[in-house]
């Protein structure tokens, strides 16, 4: 590509089926419109023990342009550390032959992390969606910020989060408040009915079921085992039926899932379902009693289904939040108090006119103009540090 030149190709990078979700609504408008969408898959994507949704991209019609694997067969620290290296040497052969005039990442996995340390050298710029967020339980918190320091463009969800990319020296003309693009599926995915559910993946929901949704916490992996039994002790008190998805690939990760498979063996109204699908995912949320765990899906899509949120220890923390989420500590005790109140008719009529802080649905659209109109020049390549003026900090003791 030559300087000045628009932007023709764009790379994108999925992880996992979380990310894809969210990506959904702006790859149906690159795959429609004049750009050459190179789609790069890894991680999770291609674990048979994480569902293998690799072939749920190629059913959906979208060409991959490259697999990359990454993933070991451990979820220890140094199994995670060695999967980055993995990846940043994987993503370097990609772009070695395959080199996208921008590439567009989202979030805060290691995954992500790793393909744009490798575009680096190859001077590809970065656009990415998701950054200003806190997640002061996770490493995701570290590589967020410091994805946004590769970055040339960022979409961010939130006035907030935008303020903070701005504070971390970011100018703002690189900055725009799109929305969280997974808001745009529910304006564009038929919702699947509770038979329809049912039918999809041979359970039986004679109630409305509760979703559970728990990562391993990165920050506090020693005490994973601890976390998830006091969950799963507090389940017990539920007399509905118990959907359980597949946490994520990292440390501890195989431990949740042994614990949630003793679970559900001992329990004919519990199922596991590796990978629900975006569409089954939405499709639950909006039949469910409630959400728990602690999943950025029970703090940014939730409040538009209106769907309490028992939000679990400190994941999430430092998100902004809507008023169906409950925070609620590790323990039993503290679990099942806020079970109690998600439940409670007084906390569920509160819900009926709140607003997803989120955005409106159309920030696909926003990303897709903003990328339309982009020039690959001097500008966008050489970012400047945005001092913020007016503030005399004293750092003296």
């Amino acid at each position: 590509m030559n300087i000045n030149d628009k932007i023709k190709t764009i790379g994108v990078v999925t992880t996992s089926r979380a990310d894809y979700g969210i990506y959904l609504p702006i790859l149906k408008k690159l795959r429609n419109s004049s750009f050459d969408l190179q789609l790069y898959v890894t991680g999770m994507h291609l674990s048979a023990e994480f569902g293998r949704t690799a072939e749920i991209i190629s059913n959906d019609g979208f060409q991959i342009s490259e697999t990359i694997e990454i993933l070991l067969s451990s979820d220890t620290p140094e199994a995670i550390s060695k999967s980055m290296g993995l990846g940043v040497i994987g993503f370097s052969q990609c772009f070695s032959k395959n080199r996208p005039d921008i590439l567009l990442v989202l979030g805060d996995r290691f995954e992500m992390y790793s393909a744009v340390i490798a575009a680096l050298p190859y001077k590809i710029p970065v656009a990415h969606i998701h950054g200003g967020e806190i997640t002061q339980g996770a490493i995701d918190d570290v590589i967020r910020h410091s994805i946004t320091k590769h970055s040339h463009l960022h979409f961010v969800s939130t006035d907030e989060y935008a303020r903070r990319v701005h504070q971390m020296g970011e100018e703002k003309w690189r900055i725009m408040v799109s929305g969280a693009p997974s808001l745009d599926n529910l304006n564009q995915i038929k919702l699947l009915n509770k038979n329809e559910v049912e039918n999809l993946f041979n359970i039986s929901l004679q109630k409305s079921p509760v979703m559970i949704t728990f990562h391993p916490v990165t920050l506090e992996y020693e005490h994973t085992q601890w976390q998830i039994n006091e969950l799963l002790s507090a389940l017990t008190y539920i007399n509905k039926p118990i959907v359980f998805t597949s946490p994520n690939a990292d440390t501890n990760s195989r431990m949740i899932i042994n614990k949630i498979n003793q679970f559900v063996n001992k329990s004919e109204h519990s199922f596991f379902i590796k990978n629900l699908g975006t569409q089954a995912y939405f499709s639950l949320m909006n039949i469910a009693e409630m959400m728990i765990g602690n999943s950025s899906s029970g703090i940014i899509e939730s409040a538009s289904f209106k769907l309490p949120v028992l939000n679990i220890g400190t994941r999430q923390t430092g998100r902004v939040k809507g008023k169906n989420v409950i925070d609620a500590d590790y323990k039993r005790e503290s679990i099942v108090r806020a079970i109690n109140r998600a439940i409670d008719p007084v906390f569920r009529k509160s819900l009926e006119n709140i607003e997803n802080p989120y955005g409106d649905g159309n920030a696909s659209e926003r990303i897709f103009q903003k990328l339309s109109s982009t020039s690959i020049d001097k500008r966008l390549l050489c970012k400047r540090f945005q001092n913020i003026n007016g503030k005399n900090l004293d750092f003296g003791e």
